[in-house]
């Protein structure tokens, strides 16, 4: 197999079986989010009940995030995954309950809302536990000499799933409802469920079995603090993510600003996803590894202008186009921070360092959302979003400053060096 090879982690039955399974989860969980964003924003009118999805679902999932690492590494990966995905299941159905009218019937407004708040909630407990699990299970099925390609083509299948889930969902809304949306998610956990049972058990690598919880954690966060790359990584994705939540008031900006509809909301919602998907494609066949530093740098800070573009117009083919190179920008980003993980985390300690980076990107992506609500709110959604393009900007300038031997980051000599582990 050649090592230039873009098709090299395709090659493995079971890693393709895993992007079907990918592919149907975020798919589902992305038409999900949208179509709650859609739902919430339609009973309140009101920027601020957005911001809340997010703060209801950073709670539990930020909390627990050390924890569930520390459990995924003790824990057989696919087994947990299952459970997870079962787990998910049930939040489907109930959001699916609640916007049945026949069953709310004459409930108020409020009474619904609970109800969809706690779900979410539910649901960042969840994440929590998805994260770690993913990402140590795709270690489990190809060898590291393919990480870099199987992070890429991790990443596109996700991407994928995000650009056809919040498109479609906007349609649906429209075609079928809330309701009936709802259930079609419903029914893509379930699909994912069955799928996974094609994937065989893994052995459990860390040597600690029944290590004292303390002591689990603090090792894992030790890690990351003391590995420079990782945690330069994920201090520029997280600051990126957590400040250039323009994402998180497109329903705002569909329906108020730009006046483009639920169908328009679906295309803006999918378009920094067709970008980011469509960049991931290209770095299959172009490796990242070389010069990774400077590159995520690049890519963050134009990230940060992407952002304060669309925030400034209200011309709907230009915040189209700034949306679509926002997700460009993020699409490199993404490939180079999973490879950097994958490449720099110890098969024992996958679990936590994947808690870490989800305490660090995933959850900001809901704390994100709540920022962009409370933002919003008391500065207006335009400078809300135009504050967050211009700190990403400033965090990329600081990262340079603070830890100089970012930039200088290779990657190269890591990928040569698994290559000899797995020959």
């Amino acid at each position: 197999m050649s090592k230039q090879d873009p098709y090299a982690a395709l090659r493995y039955r079971e890693f393709n079986i895993f992007l079907i399974l990918r592919f149907a989860l975020v798919f589902g969980w992305s038409m999900q989010f949208i179509i709650i964003e859609w739902q919430v924003y339609s009973l309140t009118k009101d920027p601020w009940s957005l911001g809340l999805i997010g703060l209801m679902e950073i709670i539990p999932a930020f909390t627990m995030a050390l924890f569930a690492g520390h459990i995924v590494d003790q824990r057989e990966k696919r087994n947990l995954l299952g459970i997870c995905i079962a787990a998910f299941s049930l939040i489907s159905l109930g959001l699916f309950l609640l916007t049945t009218p026949e069953l709310v019937g004459d409930w108020p407004t409020n009474r619904i809302l609970i109800g969809i708040y706690a779900l979410v909630f539910f649901g960042g407990f969840l994440r929590s536990f998805f994260g770690p699990t993913i990402f140590s299970l795709v270690a489990l099925i190809v060898p590291k000499k393919i990480y870099p390609n199987a992070a890429t083509w991790n990443s596109s299948t996700w991407q994928m799933a995000t650009v056809l889930g919040p498109a479609f969902a906007g349609f649906s809304i429209n075609w079928i409802g809330v309701q009936w949306s709802l259930c079609i998610v419903f029914g893509l956990v379930m699909f994912a469920l069955l799928v996974l049972t094609q994937i065989r058990k893994k052995p459990i690598l860390n040597p600690k079995i029944g290590e004292p919880v303390f002591d689990s954690l603090k090792e894992g966060v030790k890690f990351v603090f003391k590995t420079k790359a990782i945690l330069g990584a994920l201090t520029l994705d997280m600051i990126a993510v957590l400040f250039g939540g323009a994402i998180a008031l497109l329903p705002v900006f569909a329906q108020d600003i730009l006046k483009v509809g639920s169908e328009g909301f679906g295309i803006l919602r999918a378009a920094p996803a067709v970008g980011a998907f469509l960049t991931m494609l290209i770095t299959a066949y172009i490796p990242i590894s070389k010069n990774a530093g400077l590159k995520l740098l690049t890519a963050v800070f134009g990230f940060g202008v992407c952002i304060i573009t669309f925030g400034l117009s209200s011309v709907f083919t230009i915040s189209l186009v700034a949306l679509f190179l926002s997700g460009v920008t993020d699409g490199v980003s993404m490939v180079i921070r999973q490879t950097i993980l994958q490449l720099k985390t110890p098969d024992h300690m996958r679990g936590r360092v994947a808690s870490v980076n989800s305490m660090f990107v995933g959850s900001s992506n809901e704390l994100g959302a709540f920022e962009s609500g409370l933002a919003a709110k008391y500065l207006g959604t335009i400078n809300a979003v135009v504050f967050g393009g211009v700190m990403t900007i400033y965090t990329v300038l600081m990262t340079g400053v603070v830890l100089p031997s970012f930039p200088k980051l290779d990657l190269t000599k890591d990928l040569k060096a698994h290559e000899k582990e797995d020959d």
